[in-house]
C-alpha cells in the first residue's frame, strides 16, 4: 500500500558537487573532512580528538517543564553563573490550570534564575521556544543545545541538539556534550513542491521512509541539492524540526541567499555565511527526495512514522481505520472503547471532528498564510468540528495581524490563540471521548491529545500539513487533500515577512552575561531540590517493577506529558505519575522495593529485607528496581522519563536498544545501569523477576561491557548476560557515583 517516493541508498557515498557514487570504507576519514557537519562539528570540539568529540555550544534554550530541575541540578553542583547564553521559555505550561499556582511559581523561579544568573527569559505567551531560537539565536556554523527533543534549527546552518536536563547542566558547568563522531547522511533534494504540499507533507514522507528500518538513527542529516533554493525558510524550518520524529541526532542545511536573507530580516545579517557540501564529501548514506513528486500526507495515530499519502488513506480507508482501533485496543486494553473510527465514514468519507495548527512546525507564518488564504471568506461550518491556530510567535502573530490574515481566519470560525505549545504534548485542545483530530504539530503519540485512558477515554491524532487542514476545514471536516482544491495557494521560496520583535523588546529578560549573585531565587511552595542518591553498591538485587513489550515505548509512556508536567518541579510528587499510563501498578511496586532499601541502609535488616538481598550481605549490596522494555526513550528530551524511576528507587533499564541517545543519556545521568540484553524477548521478564548482579560495582569500574547476572522466574534461577556497550569512561564514573549531581560534588 506504501509507496514512497524517497530513495535511499543504504551504502556510503561521495559526492562530486553534482552526482552521487559509490565510496569505498577507506574513504572515510579522509572525505569526511568535506561535510558541513565536519566543519561545525570540528570548530566545536575541544578533545583534540576527531572521532571522539567534546562539544561546547554556543546558546542552550530550555522551556517551562525542564528549566526548573536544570538550575536545580546545576546549583547543587556549584553553578555560579551561566557561562553562555542560556534562554529560558514559558510556552508549555503557561495554560495550565492543574496544580493551582504552581506553573506561575516556576515562572517566577525563572525570572530570578535569569536575573542571578544572567540569562534571558521569555515570559509566557511570546514565543514557543523553538520559533524565538530560530529568531533571536540560530546563525551559520553554531551550535545550540535544548532540552526539548525538537531542538532542530539547521535550516539556518545551526546543528542543535534535543536533550535531557543533565547534558545542559554539563554545559552551564562549563563541561562538554561528548559523543562518538556520528554518521553524517545526505539528504539530496531536487525539484519543486507542488501547490497544495506543504513541509509537514515531505517530511511525513521522509519519516515513513526511514524510521522504521531505523536508517537515520543517531545520525547527522545534511541536506542540500537544487530543491533547497525552490524553498523558503519557513518552509524548510517545517521539515527541519520533524528530523527529529526519524531518531537522527541533528540536521544541518546548505545555506545560502534566501538564508542570508531571513538573517538581514531578523536584524543577524552578520551571522550568515555560506555553507555547502565540498566536491568530494563522504556520506554514510544518501536520501534522495523529489519534492515534485511528494503528495499530502496523514499520520494515523499512534506514530508520525504510521504515515499514508492522503490518497492511500482514503482508497484503503476502513482497513487503515479497523487497523487504529486493533492498536488502541492492544495499547490502552480498555474495556470499552468508543464507537469505531470506521463510523466516522459517510458515503466514502473520513469526517473529523477537530483540527489545530500550532507550535513549532504548525504555528508558522508562512503555514498560517496559506491556511488563511484557503479560508478567507469561507466558513468551517456551525456543526461539532472545530479549528484552533496558535501562532508560533508573537512577532508572527503581529505580522498576521497586520496583513489582515488573523480577521480572515476567526471570520470563518477558527479561534486564534496565543504562542503556547500545548497541542503538542497534550494540554490544549483535548478532544471529546472518541474524537479525531487532526493536527499539524509534531507527534501523534498515545495521550498526546490529552485523553487518560485510566479515566475510560481515549481520542486520536493524525498529522497533517496546513494546508490540507485547511482544505478540510473549508470542506466542514471531511478529510481533503489540498491538492484538490480549485484554488491552490503557491509557496514562494522568496516568501518573508517583515519581522519586527517589539513585544519581545517590551517583555523579555535580556540579560545574558549580565549576572546579578546579588539576586535571591524565588522559591513556589512546589519546588523542591532533588532527594539524595547514593553511589552504586558493589552488589545490586534489582525486582522488575514493569515489563513493556511493546514495539517501542515513548517517554511519554514512562512518564505522561500534559497536565501532570506541572509538577515538574517536585521530583517526588512528579514521580507519583511514572507509568501511570501504561503500568498503574508500578508506583506500588518500586515503592516498596525502595522502602526494603531504606530500611537496609539504615541498619533495619529485618526479616523481609534479609529475604530480599537473597543471601547477600546488607553491608556491601543494594536493594533497587528496574524497567524492562524492548525499545525505550523514543519522544520527548524530558529528564523526568529516567529521574522520575530514580527518585522511586529505580537503578536500571534493560533493553534490546534503546530508541534515543538522549534517553539512555538521561537513564546514565540520573545513575541508572543502560543494560542491554540481546535475547530479551525469549527471556519473558515480568513484574517480580529478580535479577541479581554480583561485583557490580567492580565491573563497571574496570571497564567491563559483559556481565554475568542472575535471573530468577518464580523461584527457578538462570544466568543472563548483559551488556553496556560503548560507555565512556565519565558516564561509568556517573554511574558509579550514583548520578550527575554526586559526580559533581566529587570532582
Amino acid at each position: 500500500m506504501v509507496q514512497t517516493m524517497i530513495q535511499v541508498s543504504n551504502h556510503a557515498v561521495l559526492y562530486d558537487g553534482s552526482t552521487f557514487r559509490p565510496a569505498a570504507p577507506t574513504d572515510r576519514d579522509a572525505r569526511r573532512t568535506h561535510t558541513m557537519a565536519y566543519g561545525v562539528l570540528s570548530a566545536h570540539n575541544v578533545s583534540g580528538d576527531t572521532e571522539h568529540l567534546q562539544l561546547k555550544m554556543d546558546a542552550m534554550a530550555s522551556h517551562d517543564i525542564t528549566y526548573v530541575g536544570i538550575i536545580q541540578t546545576a546549583r547543587a553542583s556549584g553553578l555560579k553563573q551561566f557561562p553562555l547564553p542560556y534562554v529560558l521559555t514559558n510556552c508549555h505550561n503557561s495554560l495550565c490550570a492543574v496544580g493551582g499556582t504552581i506553573n506561575e511559581d516556576d515562572h517566577v523561579f525563572g525570572l530570578s534564575a535569569a536575573k542571578k544568573y544572567g540569562g534571558e527569559f521569555v515570559p509566557a505567551h511570546q514565543a514557543v521556544i523553538h520559533s524565538y531560537m530560530r529568531e533571536r539565536y540560530a546563525g551559520c556554523g553554531k551550535m545550540i543545545l535544548g532540552s526539548d527533543s525538537h531542538t532542530r534549527y539547521g535550516a539556518f546552518g545551526t546543528m542543535a541538539f534535543g536533550e535531557g536536563g543533565p547534558e545542559l547542566v554539563k554545559q552551564l558547568l562549563q563541561r562538554t556534550y561528548d559523543i562518538v563522531y556520528p554518521r553524517v547522511i545526505a539528504v539530496y533534494l531536487t525539484g519543486k513542491p507542488r501547490p497544495g504540499v506543504g513541509p509537514q507533507d515531505v517530511a511525513l514522507d521522509l519519516i515513513r521512509t526511514v524510521f522504521k528500518p531505523g536508517t537515520v538513527k543517531n545520525a547527522v542529516l545534511e541536506f542540500f541539492g537544487p530543491g533547497v533554493a525552490n524553498l523558503a525558510m519557513d518552509y524548510r524550518c517545517g521539515i527541519d524540526v520533524m528530523t527529529t520524529e526519524t531518531a537522527c541526532l541533528s540536521s544541518l542545511w546548505a545555506t545560502d541567499d534566501t538564508t542570508r536573507v531571513c538573517l538581514e530580516t531578523l536584524g543577524r545579517g552578520e551571522e550568515y555565511h555560506s555553507m555547502a557540501p565540498e566536491a568530494g564529501a563522504y556520506y554514510d548514506d544518501l536520501i534522495e527526495i523529489a519534492l515534485d513528486e511528494v503528495e499530502p500526507m496523514i499520520a494515523l495515530p499512534f506514530h508520525p512514522s504510521n504515515a499514508y499519502t492522503i490518497r492511500e488513506f482514503k482508497e484503503n480507508a476502513e482497513e487503515l481505520l479497523r487497523q487504529v482501533d486493533e492498536a488502541a485496543q492492544k495499547q490502552f486494553a480498555l474495556k470499552q472503547l468508543p464507537p469505531p473510527l470506521t463510523s466516522k465514514l459517510k458515503d466514502g468519507e473520513f469526517y473529523v471532528d477537530q483540527a489545530v495548527i500550532a507550535g513549532c512546525s504548525g504555528g508558522t507564518w508562512q503555514n498560517l498564510m496559506r491556511t488563511a488564504e484557503i479560508l478567507k471568506g469561507e466558513s468551517i461550518g456551525g456543526m461539532a468540528f472545530g479549528l484552533s491556530v496558535y501562532p508560533a510567535s508573537q512577532p508572527t502573530f503581529m505580522e498576521l495581524a497586520n496583513g489582515g490574515q488573523l480577521s480572515d481566519l476567526t471570520a470563518c470560525g477558527a479561534t486564534i490563540r496565543s504562542c503556547f505549545c500545548g497541542p503538542c504534548f497534550g494540554a490544549g485542545d483535548v478532544p471529546a471521548n472518541g474524537g479525531f483530530s487532526i493536527r499539524h504539530s509534531t507527534r501523534n503519540f498515545p495521550n498526546r491529545e490529552g485523553s487518560k485512558p485510566g479515566n475510560g477515554q481515549i481520542a486520536y491524532v493524525a498529522l497533517m500539513d496546513a494546508r490540507s487542514i485547511a482544505a478540510t476545514a473549508k470542506n466542514g471536516g471531511k478529510l481533503t487533500a489540498a491538492t484538490d482544491l480549485e484554488f491552490i495557494p503557491e509557496d514562494r521560496p522568496d516568501e518573508l515577512y517583515s519581522y519586527d520583535d517589539a513585544a519581545y523588546r517590551s517583555r523579555v529578560y535580556r540579560g545574558v552575561g549580565q549576572p546579578h549573585p546579588e539576586e535571591e531565587l524565588v522559591f513556589g511552595p512546589n519546588i523542591a531540590d532533588w532527594p539524595e542518591q547514593v553511589a552504586l553498591p558493589e552488589n545490586l538485587v534489582l525486582t522488575a517493577c514493569s515489563a513493556i513489550y511493546d514495539s517501542v515505548t515513548t517517554t511519554d509512556e514512562l512518564i505522561p506529558s500534559g497536565e501532570t508536567s506541572s509538577y515538574r518541579s517536585n521530583p517526588l510528587g512528579l514521580a507519583e505519575f511514572t507509568l501511570s499510563r501504561k503500568d498503574p501498578a508500578y508506583v506500588g511496586r518500586a515503592k516498596e522495593i525502595k522502602a526494603l532499601e531504606l530500611k537496609r541502609r539504615s541498619g533495619d535488616v529485618d526479616e523481609a529485607v534479609t529475604e530480599a538481598l537473597h543471601g547477600f550481605d546488607p553491608a556491601t549490596t543494594g536493594l533497587g528496581s528496574l524497567v524492562m522494555a524492548l525499545r525505550p526513550g523514543d519522544g520527548s528530551a524530558r529528564e523526568q522519563a529516567a529521574s522520575c524511576q530514580r527518585v522511586l528507587g529505580g537503578c536500571a533499564n534493560i533493553a534490546l536498544e534503546y530508541a534515543t541517545k538522549r534517553y539512555r543519556s538521561n537513564v546514565v545521568n540520573w545513575g541508572m545501569l543502560p543494560f542491554i540484553a540481546k535475547d530479551l524477548e525469549s527471556r519473558n521478564i515480568q513484574p517480580g523477576d529478580v535479577v541479581i548482579l554480583k561485583n557490580i560495582r567492580s565491573a563497571v569500574a574496570s571497564g567491563a561491557e559483559k556481565f554475568e547476572a542472575t535471573l530468577i522466574q518464580q523461584g527457578v534461577e538462570s544466568s543472563i548476560q548483559l551488556e553496556l556497550p560503548g560507555m565512556s569512561d565519565e558516564e561509568r564514573d556517573i554511574i558509579l557515583s550514583g548520578c550527575l549531581i554526586n559526580y559533581y560534588a566529587n570532582h
